[in-house]
Protein backbone atom coordinates (compact mmCIF):
# COMPACT_ATOMS: atom_id res chain seq x y z
CA UNK A 1 0.00 0.00 0.00
CA UNK A 2 1.35 3.31 -0.67
CA UNK A 3 0.04 5.26 2.08
CA UNK A 4 0.70 2.62 4.96
CA UNK A 5 3.60 2.86 7.61
CA UNK A 6 6.68 0.39 7.31
CA UNK A 7 5.55 -2.94 8.91
CA UNK A 8 8.68 -3.49 11.24
CA UNK A 9 11.03 -1.55 13.31
CA UNK A 10 13.61 -4.22 12.33
CA UNK A 11 16.58 -2.70 11.20
CA UNK A 12 14.94 0.78 10.71
CA UNK A 13 17.32 3.29 10.22
CA UNK A 14 17.14 6.30 13.50
CA UNK A 15 15.99 9.36 12.35
CA UNK A 16 16.75 12.75 14.45
CA UNK A 17 14.95 15.78 13.26
CA UNK A 18 17.45 19.19 14.89
CA UNK A 19 16.04 22.35 14.77
CA UNK A 20 18.79 25.05 14.34
CA UNK A 21 17.43 27.20 17.40
CA UNK A 22 19.45 24.33 19.48
CA UNK A 23 21.48 23.03 16.85
CA UNK A 24 24.81 22.41 19.40
CA UNK A 25 22.96 21.08 22.12
CA UNK A 26 21.09 18.44 20.11
CA UNK A 27 23.78 17.78 18.08
CA UNK A 28 25.54 16.98 21.25
CA UNK A 29 22.74 14.44 22.12
CA UNK A 30 23.69 12.23 18.81
CA UNK A 31 26.68 9.76 18.95
CA UNK A 32 30.11 11.48 18.41
CA UNK A 33 31.04 10.40 15.55
CA UNK A 34 27.59 10.88 14.17
CA UNK A 35 27.94 14.66 15.98
CA UNK A 36 31.41 15.16 14.37
CA UNK A 37 30.40 14.24 10.90
CA UNK A 38 27.21 16.52 10.90
CA UNK A 39 29.83 19.15 11.88
CA UNK A 40 32.44 18.09 9.47
CA UNK A 41 29.28 18.14 6.51
CA UNK A 42 28.40 22.10 8.28
CA UNK A 43 25.00 20.44 8.89
CA UNK A 44 22.94 23.81 10.01
CA UNK A 45 19.50 21.94 10.84
CA UNK A 46 17.55 24.47 8.82
CA UNK A 47 14.50 23.54 7.76
CA UNK A 48 14.19 20.45 5.17
CA UNK A 49 18.16 20.10 4.85
CA UNK A 50 18.92 15.99 5.26
CA UNK A 51 22.16 14.31 6.27
CA UNK A 52 23.05 10.61 5.71
CA UNK A 53 25.47 9.54 8.64
CA UNK A 54 27.57 6.25 7.28
CA UNK A 55 28.84 3.65 9.07
CA UNK A 56 32.32 2.16 8.51
CA UNK A 57 30.56 -0.43 5.84
CA UNK A 58 29.25 3.39 4.00
CA UNK A 59 25.72 1.95 4.67
CA UNK A 60 23.05 4.72 6.14
CA UNK A 61 23.58 4.37 9.89
CA UNK A 62 21.35 7.16 10.78
CA UNK A 63 19.96 10.37 9.46
CA UNK A 64 19.53 13.83 10.28
CA UNK A 65 16.56 16.15 9.56
CA UNK A 66 16.40 20.06 9.53
CA UNK A 67 13.64 21.57 11.46
CA UNK A 68 14.52 25.07 11.01
CA UNK A 69 13.35 27.94 13.47
CA UNK A 70 10.69 27.88 15.47
CA UNK A 71 9.55 31.41 13.34
CA UNK A 72 9.84 29.37 9.95
CA UNK A 73 8.32 26.21 11.01
CA UNK A 74 4.61 28.13 11.41
CA UNK A 75 4.62 29.39 8.58
CA UNK A 76 4.02 26.50 6.90
CA UNK A 77 3.32 23.01 7.34
CA UNK A 78 3.80 19.55 6.75
CA UNK A 79 7.87 19.70 6.52
CA UNK A 80 8.51 16.04 7.11
CA UNK A 81 7.45 15.67 3.76
CA UNK A 82 10.63 16.92 2.61
CA UNK A 83 12.73 14.49 4.42
CA UNK A 84 10.73 11.63 2.93
CA UNK A 85 11.16 12.60 -0.59
CA UNK A 86 15.02 13.17 -0.26
CA UNK A 87 15.93 9.99 1.83
CA UNK A 88 17.22 7.12 0.31
CA UNK A 89 14.52 4.35 0.44
CA UNK A 90 14.90 2.21 2.75
CA UNK A 91 12.89 1.76 6.46
CA UNK A 92 13.34 4.84 9.07
CA UNK A 93 11.83 5.50 12.28
CA UNK A 94 12.09 9.23 14.25
CA UNK A 95 14.32 8.25 17.22
CA UNK A 96 14.37 12.24 18.71
CA UNK A 97 13.20 15.71 18.12
CA UNK A 98 9.38 15.50 17.29
CA UNK A 99 6.87 15.03 20.09
CA UNK A 100 3.12 14.68 19.97
CA UNK A 101 1.23 16.78 18.05
CA UNK A 102 4.45 17.28 16.45
CA UNK A 103 4.76 13.61 15.41
CA UNK A 104 0.92 13.11 13.98
CA UNK A 105 1.95 15.70 11.32
CA UNK A 106 5.60 14.78 10.51
CA UNK A 107 3.47 11.02 10.31
CA UNK A 108 0.84 11.93 7.98
CA UNK A 109 3.18 14.59 5.80
CA UNK A 110 5.53 11.61 5.51
CA UNK A 111 2.37 9.35 3.80
CA UNK A 112 1.21 12.33 1.92
CA UNK A 113 4.67 12.39 0.32
CA UNK A 114 4.03 9.18 -1.01
CA UNK A 115 1.39 10.71 -3.28
CA UNK A 116 1.91 10.72 -7.19
CA UNK A 117 -0.79 11.09 -9.89
CA UNK A 118 0.82 8.25 -12.04
CA UNK A 119 -2.63 7.29 -14.43
CA UNK A 120 -1.32 8.44 -17.31
CA UNK A 121 2.52 8.09 -17.01
CA UNK A 122 4.53 5.60 -15.66
CA UNK A 123 4.71 5.55 -11.80
CA UNK A 124 7.47 7.14 -10.09
CA UNK A 125 8.64 4.33 -7.49
CA UNK A 126 7.83 4.72 -3.42
CA UNK A 127 9.70 7.10 -1.36
CA UNK A 128 11.86 6.36 2.09
CA UNK A 129 9.24 4.32 4.51
CA UNK A 130 8.35 5.16 7.73
CA UNK A 131 7.98 3.22 10.92
CA UNK A 132 4.93 4.31 13.00
CA UNK A 133 6.20 6.78 15.30
CA UNK A 134 4.95 5.35 19.45
CA UNK A 135 1.86 6.79 20.51
CA UNK A 136 0.03 7.69 17.19
CA UNK A 137 -2.94 5.98 15.79
CA UNK A 138 -1.34 4.74 12.57
CA UNK A 139 -4.24 2.77 11.36
CA UNK A 140 -6.22 6.35 11.41
CA UNK A 141 -3.44 8.60 9.70
CA UNK A 142 -3.38 5.58 6.99
CA UNK A 143 -7.35 5.94 6.53
CA UNK A 144 -7.10 9.53 6.46
CA UNK A 145 -4.02 9.36 3.57
CA UNK A 146 -5.83 7.01 1.40
CA UNK A 147 -9.01 9.41 1.67
CA UNK A 148 -6.68 12.58 1.33
CA UNK A 149 -5.90 10.51 -2.08
CA UNK A 150 -8.82 9.06 -3.15
CA UNK A 151 -9.79 13.00 -3.51
CA UNK A 152 -6.53 14.27 -5.39
CA UNK A 153 -6.88 11.31 -7.97
CA UNK A 154 -10.39 12.29 -8.74
CA UNK A 155 -9.65 15.84 -9.14
CA UNK A 156 -6.82 15.37 -10.92
CA UNK A 157 -8.44 12.60 -13.83
CA UNK A 158 -9.62 14.56 -16.29
CA UNK A 159 -12.74 15.39 -17.62
CA UNK A 160 -12.87 12.77 -20.79
CA UNK A 161 -12.36 10.18 -18.50
CA UNK A 162 -13.97 12.19 -15.16
CA UNK A 163 -18.00 12.59 -16.21
CA UNK A 164 -21.01 12.25 -14.30
CA UNK A 165 -21.02 7.83 -15.05
CA UNK A 166 -16.99 8.16 -13.67
CA UNK A 167 -17.89 9.95 -10.37
CA UNK A 168 -20.92 7.68 -10.20
CA UNK A 169 -18.58 4.90 -10.70
CA UNK A 170 -16.36 6.18 -7.85
CA UNK A 171 -19.13 6.64 -5.42
CA UNK A 172 -20.12 2.55 -5.93
CA UNK A 173 -16.68 1.11 -5.47
CA UNK A 174 -16.06 3.68 -2.21
CA UNK A 175 -20.07 2.44 -1.27
CA UNK A 176 -19.32 -0.82 -2.17
CA UNK A 177 -15.71 -0.96 -0.05
CA UNK A 178 -17.53 -0.20 3.12
CA UNK A 179 -20.75 -1.79 3.04
CA UNK A 180 -23.13 1.40 2.17
CA UNK A 181 -25.99 1.74 -0.52
CA UNK A 182 -26.27 3.40 -3.17
CA UNK A 183 -29.09 5.65 -5.24
CA UNK A 184 -28.87 7.11 -8.43
CA UNK A 185 -31.11 9.21 -10.23
CA UNK A 186 -30.48 9.83 -13.76
CA UNK A 187 -31.65 11.96 -16.93
CA UNK A 188 -35.14 12.49 -17.33
CA UNK A 189 -35.71 11.01 -14.26
CA UNK A 190 -34.47 13.71 -12.36
CA UNK A 191 -37.49 15.39 -13.60
CA UNK A 192 -40.12 13.20 -12.36
CA UNK A 193 -38.45 13.26 -9.25
CA UNK A 194 -38.69 16.96 -8.35
CA UNK A 195 -34.78 17.92 -9.30
CA UNK A 196 -35.12 20.57 -12.05
CA UNK A 197 -32.12 22.65 -11.28
CA UNK A 198 -30.18 19.66 -11.04
CA UNK A 199 -32.06 18.31 -14.59
CA UNK A 200 -31.82 21.70 -16.27
CA UNK A 201 -28.10 22.72 -15.66
CA UNK A 202 -26.89 19.10 -16.56
CA UNK A 203 -29.32 18.87 -19.51
CA UNK A 204 -26.76 20.22 -22.65
CA UNK A 205 -24.51 17.54 -22.43
CA UNK A 206 -24.06 14.05 -23.84
CA UNK A 207 -23.08 12.90 -20.55
CA UNK A 208 -26.96 12.46 -18.13
CA UNK A 209 -26.61 14.29 -14.94
CA UNK A 210 -27.17 12.41 -12.03
CA UNK A 211 -28.20 12.97 -8.78
CA UNK A 212 -25.69 10.09 -6.24
CA UNK A 213 -27.60 9.24 -2.67
CA UNK A 214 -24.79 7.08 -0.63
CA UNK A 215 -26.00 6.07 2.88
CA UNK A 216 -23.82 4.29 5.66
CA UNK A 217 -24.63 3.89 9.48
CA UNK A 218 -27.60 2.80 11.42
CA UNK A 219 -26.91 4.63 14.39
CA UNK A 220 -26.01 7.79 15.75
CA UNK A 221 -26.71 11.21 14.73
CA UNK A 222 -26.86 12.09 11.28
CA UNK A 223 -24.14 13.80 8.71
CA UNK A 224 -25.06 14.47 5.61
CA UNK A 225 -22.55 15.74 2.95
CA UNK A 226 -23.52 17.59 0.14
CA UNK A 227 -20.83 18.05 -2.70
CA UNK A 228 -20.80 20.09 -6.08
CA UNK A 229 -19.77 17.27 -8.53
CA UNK A 230 -19.99 19.37 -11.81
CA UNK A 231 -17.60 17.35 -14.32
CA UNK A 232 -17.15 20.19 -16.18
CA UNK A 233 -18.07 23.77 -16.41
CA UNK A 234 -17.61 25.47 -20.13
CA UNK A 235 -19.84 28.40 -18.20
CA UNK A 236 -22.71 27.66 -20.43
CA UNK A 237 -23.58 30.34 -22.80
CA UNK A 238 -22.10 32.77 -20.72
CA UNK A 239 -18.66 30.45 -21.71
CA UNK A 240 -15.86 31.09 -19.82
CA UNK A 241 -12.50 32.51 -21.21
CA UNK A 242 -10.12 29.75 -22.31
CA UNK A 243 -7.90 30.89 -19.42
CA UNK A 244 -10.51 30.75 -17.44
CA UNK A 245 -11.85 26.98 -18.32
CA UNK A 246 -8.36 25.42 -18.29
CA UNK A 247 -9.19 24.43 -14.77
CA UNK A 248 -12.38 23.63 -14.80
CA UNK A 249 -11.88 19.46 -14.44
CA UNK A 250 -11.61 20.47 -11.11
CA UNK A 251 -15.09 22.06 -10.25
CA UNK A 252 -16.16 18.40 -8.90
CA UNK A 253 -13.69 19.36 -5.77
CA UNK A 254 -16.54 19.20 -3.52
CA UNK A 255 -17.33 16.13 -4.48
CA UNK A 256 -14.21 14.85 -4.64
CA UNK A 257 -13.27 16.21 -1.23
CA UNK A 258 -16.41 14.87 0.27
CA UNK A 259 -15.83 11.15 -1.01
CA UNK A 260 -12.64 11.50 0.41
CA UNK A 261 -14.57 12.70 3.73
CA UNK A 262 -16.66 9.98 3.51
CA UNK A 263 -13.93 6.95 3.09
CA UNK A 264 -12.21 9.07 6.17
CA UNK A 265 -15.40 8.36 8.11
CA UNK A 266 -16.56 4.74 7.49
CA UNK A 267 -13.29 3.56 7.65
CA UNK A 268 -12.46 4.72 11.41
CA UNK A 269 -16.38 3.45 11.87
CA UNK A 270 -17.97 6.40 13.41
CA UNK A 271 -20.92 6.10 15.06
CA UNK A 272 -23.14 8.43 12.80
CA UNK A 273 -25.26 8.23 10.03
CA UNK A 274 -23.85 9.01 6.61
CA UNK A 275 -25.24 10.35 3.86
CA UNK A 276 -23.82 11.89 0.35
CA UNK A 277 -25.53 13.78 -2.07
CA UNK A 278 -23.80 14.75 -5.36
CA UNK A 279 -25.45 16.43 -7.84
CA UNK A 280 -23.18 14.97 -11.12
CA UNK A 281 -23.69 17.38 -14.22
CA UNK A 282 -21.47 19.02 -16.91
CA UNK A 283 -22.32 22.32 -17.59
CA UNK A 284 -22.26 21.95 -21.45
CA UNK A 285 -23.54 23.89 -24.05
CA UNK A 286 -25.94 23.10 -26.63
CA UNK A 287 -29.51 24.09 -27.99
CA UNK A 288 -31.23 22.95 -25.43
CA UNK A 289 -28.64 25.05 -22.46
CA UNK A 290 -30.28 27.11 -20.37
CA UNK A 291 -29.83 30.73 -20.63
CA UNK A 292 -30.01 34.27 -19.26
CA UNK A 293 -32.66 35.48 -17.98
CA UNK A 294 -34.52 31.88 -18.06
CA UNK A 295 -36.42 31.60 -14.33
CA UNK A 296 -36.00 28.17 -12.84
CA UNK A 297 -38.47 26.88 -10.42
CA UNK A 298 -36.44 24.60 -7.68
CA UNK A 299 -37.07 21.42 -5.82
CA UNK A 300 -37.98 23.65 -2.68
CA UNK A 301 -40.31 25.57 -4.70
CA UNK A 302 -38.34 28.98 -4.55
CA UNK A 303 -37.91 30.44 -8.10
CA UNK A 304 -34.61 31.91 -9.12
CA UNK A 305 -33.63 34.26 -12.22
CA UNK A 306 -30.46 32.86 -14.04
CA UNK A 307 -28.87 35.93 -14.71
CA UNK A 308 -25.51 34.08 -15.15
CA UNK A 309 -24.99 30.49 -16.59
CA UNK A 310 -21.77 30.17 -15.40
CA UNK A 311 -23.20 30.22 -11.50
CA UNK A 312 -24.15 26.87 -12.06
CA UNK A 313 -22.85 24.92 -9.60
CA UNK A 314 -25.02 27.03 -6.61
CA UNK A 315 -27.92 26.09 -8.80
CA UNK A 316 -27.37 22.18 -8.58
CA UNK A 317 -26.74 22.14 -4.63
CA UNK A 318 -29.96 24.24 -3.85
CA UNK A 319 -31.51 20.86 -5.12
CA UNK A 320 -29.45 18.49 -3.10
CA UNK A 321 -29.69 20.68 -0.32
CA UNK A 322 -33.54 20.49 -0.26
CA UNK A 323 -33.53 16.95 -0.51
CA UNK A 324 -30.62 16.78 2.46
CA UNK A 325 -33.18 18.73 4.83
CA UNK A 326 -36.04 16.30 4.34
CA UNK A 327 -34.74 13.58 6.81
CA UNK A 328 -34.14 16.35 9.55
CA UNK A 329 -30.43 15.64 9.98
CA UNK A 330 -28.23 16.48 12.76
CA UNK A 331 -25.82 18.53 10.78
CA UNK A 332 -25.46 19.42 6.60
CA UNK A 333 -22.00 20.32 5.19
CA UNK A 334 -21.96 21.53 1.52
CA UNK A 335 -18.28 21.85 -0.33
CA UNK A 336 -18.28 23.04 -3.18
CA UNK A 337 -15.65 25.19 -5.55
CA UNK A 338 -18.02 27.44 -5.80
CA UNK A 339 -16.44 31.00 -6.39
CA UNK A 340 -13.92 32.97 -7.57
CA UNK A 341 -14.34 35.75 -4.86
CA UNK A 342 -13.30 33.22 -1.66
CA UNK A 343 -10.08 32.72 -4.12
CA UNK A 344 -9.80 36.08 -4.17
CA UNK A 345 -10.50 37.06 -0.78
CA UNK A 346 -8.00 34.13 0.76
CA UNK A 347 -6.00 32.67 -1.71
CA UNK A 348 -5.54 28.94 -2.87
CA UNK A 349 -4.50 27.23 0.55
CA UNK A 350 -7.09 28.49 3.17
CA UNK A 351 -10.74 27.08 3.15
CA UNK A 352 -13.32 29.10 3.92
CA UNK A 353 -16.54 28.15 5.73
CA UNK A 354 -19.98 29.41 6.84
CA UNK A 355 -21.94 28.57 9.70
CA UNK A 356 -24.76 30.50 11.68
CA UNK A 357 -23.39 28.60 15.09
CA UNK A 358 -20.41 30.09 17.07
CA UNK A 359 -19.89 26.59 18.66
CA UNK A 360 -19.70 24.87 15.33
CA UNK A 361 -16.99 27.58 14.47
CA UNK A 362 -14.52 27.53 17.02
CA UNK A 363 -14.78 23.61 16.51
CA UNK A 364 -13.52 23.77 12.97
CA UNK A 365 -11.25 26.42 13.62
CA UNK A 366 -9.73 24.44 16.48
CA UNK A 367 -9.68 21.03 14.43
CA UNK A 368 -7.79 23.08 11.61
CA UNK A 369 -5.29 24.14 13.81
CA UNK A 370 -4.64 20.98 15.55
CA UNK A 371 -4.37 19.06 12.40
CA UNK A 372 -2.50 21.15 9.72
CA UNK A 373 -5.69 22.05 7.52
CA UNK A 374 -6.17 25.99 7.82
CA UNK A 375 -9.80 27.25 7.73
CA UNK A 376 -11.14 30.85 8.22
CA UNK A 377 -14.20 31.64 8.93
CA UNK A 378 -16.78 33.34 6.32
CA UNK A 379 -19.97 35.59 7.76
CA UNK A 380 -23.70 35.15 6.49
CA UNK A 381 -24.28 38.27 6.57
CA UNK A 382 -27.87 39.35 6.89
CA UNK A 383 -27.60 42.79 5.01
CA UNK A 384 -26.22 41.12 1.52
CA UNK A 385 -29.41 38.89 1.51
CA UNK A 386 -31.24 41.99 -0.71
CA UNK A 387 -28.65 41.53 -3.25
CA UNK A 388 -29.52 37.65 -3.85
CA UNK A 389 -33.37 39.16 -4.57
CA UNK A 390 -33.76 40.44 -8.09
CA UNK A 391 -37.69 41.04 -7.86
CA UNK A 392 -38.74 39.27 -10.69
CA UNK A 393 -38.28 36.06 -8.75
CA UNK A 394 -37.10 34.75 -5.14
CA UNK A 395 -33.65 34.76 -5.94
CA UNK A 396 -31.25 35.94 -8.49
CA UNK A 397 -28.05 33.11 -8.54
CA UNK A 398 -25.67 36.10 -9.75
CA UNK A 399 -26.48 39.24 -8.27
CA UNK A 400 -24.25 42.13 -10.10
CA UNK A 401 -21.79 44.67 -8.83
CA UNK A 402 -19.02 41.96 -8.03
CA UNK A 403 -19.44 42.53 -4.74
CA UNK A 404 -19.28 39.98 -2.12
CA UNK A 405 -19.44 37.32 -4.17
CA UNK A 406 -18.51 34.10 -2.29
CA UNK A 407 -20.80 35.60 0.63
CA UNK A 408 -23.72 35.89 -1.61
CA UNK A 409 -23.42 32.59 -3.01
CA UNK A 410 -23.10 31.04 0.77
CA UNK A 411 -26.57 32.90 1.64
CA UNK A 412 -27.96 31.67 -1.54
CA UNK A 413 -27.37 28.08 -0.30
CA UNK A 414 -28.57 29.11 3.14
CA UNK A 415 -31.73 29.75 1.67
CA UNK A 416 -32.51 25.80 0.43
CA UNK A 417 -31.50 24.46 4.16
CA UNK A 418 -33.11 24.58 7.42
CA UNK A 419 -30.74 22.10 9.96
CA UNK A 420 -28.12 22.82 11.44
CA UNK A 421 -25.97 23.76 8.17
CA UNK A 422 -22.30 24.46 7.23
CA UNK A 423 -20.85 25.51 4.15
CA UNK A 424 -17.67 25.56 2.60
CA UNK A 425 -16.38 27.53 -0.59
CA UNK A 426 -13.02 25.51 -1.59
CA UNK A 427 -10.52 25.85 -4.28
CA UNK A 428 -9.13 21.71 -4.47
CA UNK A 429 -6.30 22.81 -6.50
CA UNK A 430 -2.66 23.19 -5.27
CA UNK A 431 -1.05 25.76 -8.21
CA UNK A 432 2.93 24.77 -6.93
CA UNK A 433 4.31 21.95 -5.14
CA UNK A 434 4.24 22.49 -1.43
CA UNK A 435 5.17 19.86 0.90
CA UNK A 436 3.16 16.88 0.83
CA UNK A 437 1.16 18.38 -1.66
CA UNK A 438 2.26 18.48 -5.66
CA UNK A 439 0.58 20.41 -8.01
CA UNK A 440 -2.83 19.23 -8.96
CA UNK A 441 -6.14 18.54 -6.90
CA UNK A 442 -6.09 18.87 -3.22
CA UNK A 443 -8.37 17.95 -0.25
CA UNK A 444 -9.44 21.16 1.86
CA UNK A 445 -11.20 21.37 5.02
CA UNK A 446 -12.02 17.73 5.32
CA UNK A 447 -9.58 16.49 7.99
CA UNK A 448 -10.31 19.96 10.07
CA UNK A 449 -14.48 18.48 9.71
CA UNK A 450 -13.25 14.88 10.50
CA UNK A 451 -11.47 16.60 14.05
CA UNK A 452 -14.24 18.72 14.88
CA UNK A 453 -16.85 15.57 14.43
CA UNK A 454 -17.39 14.68 18.07
CA UNK A 455 -18.00 18.58 18.90
CA UNK A 456 -19.87 19.12 15.81
CA UNK A 457 -22.40 16.02 16.17
CA UNK A 458 -21.87 15.19 20.45
CA UNK A 459 -19.87 11.37 19.25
Amino acid sequence: MPFAFADTSNDAIPLHVIGSDDLDQQLAGLPPLASAWAKAQEFKGTLGQVLCVPDQRGQVELALVGYGKVEKRARGRFHMATAATKLPKGAYRIASGLDLPDLEEAALAWLLAGYSFDTYRKPKGEIAKLVAPDGIDATRLEIIAAGEALTRDLINTPASDMGPDELEYAASALAADHGATLNVITGDDLISSNFPMIHTVGRASVRAPRLLDMRWGDAGPQLTLVGKGVCFDTGGLNIKPGSSMGLMKKDMGGAATVLGLAHMIMGLGLKLRLRVLIPAVENSIDGNAFRPQDILTSRKGLTVEINNTDAEGRLVLADALTLSDEDDPDLVISMATLTGAARVAVGPDLSPFYTDSNIHADAIMQAGRAVADPVWRMPFHEPYEKMIEPGIADLDNAPSGGFAGSITAALFLRRFVESPYMHFDIYGWQPSAAPARPKGGVGMGARAVLEALPKLLDL
